[in-house]
């Protein structure tokens, strides 16, 4: 395993000067997770075998409609939660109107939001509008058309939902990414040190009972690592024991409530979480035991942040949102995903995998290194293709600062001033007209000079793969420091076992995955 020594980490560091033609001279560069889609996600339709040419893409008007008051967006949201579901909202309205562009009302509206009215872009090439930081405003709208209570992050508006035009949103990024720079020679070992506990957990659990539940130990490793090497404290060690991945789970659920969906009866979920706000008070002691463990343990981080202009309390907020809402979220979501498709996948890219992670950290003296999964080119465009069939973020939004013209494959729509921007990131990443087999799960779809070529079109970070985040955008600034963490996780897991198998269920936030076998590393 990696010693502090062997890890070579180089930062896109917020302080130097950003430049869309900077070249970049990173082996892997990483700078937490900026909540779910379902397993058979449908892609957008094609509506026209040949799209003209975009110099000749006729002007049209954007079809669909908003309904009545009122009545219009409770019809679409019982049909996107209940009478179609999500995926089929969509695509029933790409097939009704022709085109992947067209306007519809997204949840929760009344009472919670005071204007649900979107224009959906459901295609890869009108869906990137959404990262176009001259064009959207992105003031207020990260979890789309309605905002959770600031009582929910101690009164303060997070950077998440901040704007870069706002003065606020360089400091609090910057502070982000000395967040998840200043103790980057942990990040390797105190992964294996997690993930070391939770496979040995589960071990334990498949031998006693036939099959392990993947998410508990996931979520509790995920915490674990995150704590120990961003904030250099073990939390099982403190009055926080092993509880974070329960409050944190309550406290996202009040924040999130609005867009999810339970599983309970239509009659009983629909007025409980669609309509009315849950309490914020009803969290308050749970967040306040989150905040207390930040705060105690990020004293380097918070005096940072007061070299940046931002005061010790903001920062805590900032950093509690960060690591659980982002970073902790993106792990408990992505890692279970992840591990559903190689599983369905078999023992052939099993096999493969394990046989190139290890004959790489072997000629690498048995360390796990930056160099060395640089080296892993099945490994790395399984992960990519792991975040293009499911991206852990869905849904984006942005309104619009002016009138525009969007194009999508086959037309272009002129959008107004103010109109509200939606798109939902598995129709845009699964688009037939960008992807062969853009259904199915394609390991090795990024290996090669080809396969490089389309990672401009893997969107997962709110931006494109091939770029990095900085403090004029909204691309997540802990891009690459995910992207790392989940190689980890598979260089990590096809170390210790030749193959797995599974049983996969859904939950509110991503699968549910259950482990029926691990046939421990035999080569």
């Amino acid at each position: 395993m990696a010693s502090a020594s062997s890890v070579t980490l180089q930062f896109h560091l917020p302080f130097q000067k950003p430049s869309k033609n900077r070249p970049s001279t990173r082996r892997l560069k990483f700078q937490p997770v900026c909540i779910s889609v379902s397993e058979n996600t449908p892609a957008a339709v094609s509506v026209s075998p040949r799209p003209p040419s975009p110099a000749t893409l006729p002007l049209r008007k954007i079809p669909g409609d908003y309904g009545l008051p009122f009545v219009g967006p409770m019809k679409d949201r019982l049909d996107y939660f209940y009478n179609q579901g999500r995926e089929e909202f969509f695509r029933q309205r790409i097939q009704k109107y022709q085109s992947t562009v067209f306007r519809t009302n997204m949840p929760p509206g009344p009472f919670i939001s005071s204007d649900s009215k979107v224009v959906c872009l459901l295609d890869g090439k009108s869906f990137p509008t959404l990262f176009d930081v001259s064009v959207v405003e992105k003031r207020d709208v990260f979890t789309g058309t309605y905002m959770p209570s600031t009582e929910l992050t101690g009164g303060y508006r997070i950077l998440s939902y901040i704007d870069p035009s706002e003065p606020s949103h360089a400091k609090l990024k910057n502070l982000m990414f000395f967040l998840l720079s200043h103790r980057r020679h942990h990040l390797i070992p105190e992964f294996h040190n997690s993930y070391a506990d939770m496979f040995h957990s589960l071990e334990t659990q498949l031998a006693t009972n036939g099959k392990a539940g993947l998410n508990a130990a996931n979520d509790q490793a995920a915490f674990n690592f995150l704590a120990r090497s961003l904030y250099g404290v073990d939390p099982i060690k403190t009055k926080l024991r092993s509880d974070a991945p329960k409050l944190i789970g309550k406290w996202v659920l009040f924040n999130l409530h609005p867009v999810l969906s339970l599983g309970l009866p239509k009659q009983i979920e629909d007025p409980l979480l669609h309509t009315f706000r849950l309490p914020p008070a009803l969290v308050k002691k749970d967040y306040k035991i989150l905040y207390d463990f930040f705060y105690e343990n990020s004293t380097a981080i918070l005096d940072h942040g007061e070299i940046l202009g931002i005061s010790r309390e903001e920062a805590c907020h900032n950093l509690v949102f960060a690591t659980c809402f982002n970073s902790f979220g993106g792990m408990k979501i992505f890692f279970p995903n992840m591990l559903k498709w190689i599983g369905r996948a078999g023992v052939n890219l099993h096999t493969k995998l394990a046989k190139e992670i290890r004959s790489i950290v072997k000629s690498n003296g048995g360390k796990i290194t930056m160099a060395g999964m640089e080296q892993m080119e099945l490994m790395k465009s399984t992960v990519y293709e792991s975040f293009r069939i499911e991206p852990p973020v869905p849904t984006q939004y942005g309104r619009a600062k002016r009138d525009i013209v969007i194009e999508s494959h086959d037309a272009r729509f002129q959008v107004k001033e103010g109109e509200m921007l939606f798109g939902f990131q598995p129709f845009a990443t699964k688009d037939p007209k960008i992807f062969d087999r853009a259904q199915e799960f394609v390991p090795n779809r990024f290996v090669g000079e080809k396969g490089k070529a389309l990672l401009k079109h893997v969107l997962w970070s709110n931006g494109r793969e091939t770029e990095n985040p900085t403090v004029n955008d909204k691309q997540c600034a802990g891009k690459d420091f995910v992207m790392l963490v989940s190689r980890l996780m598979l260089v990590e897991f096809f170390l210790r076992y030749d193959s797995f198998d599974i049983e996969v269920g859904m939950s509110p936030l991503g699968a549910s995955v259950t482990l029926t076998s691990l046939k421990r590393a035999t080569f």
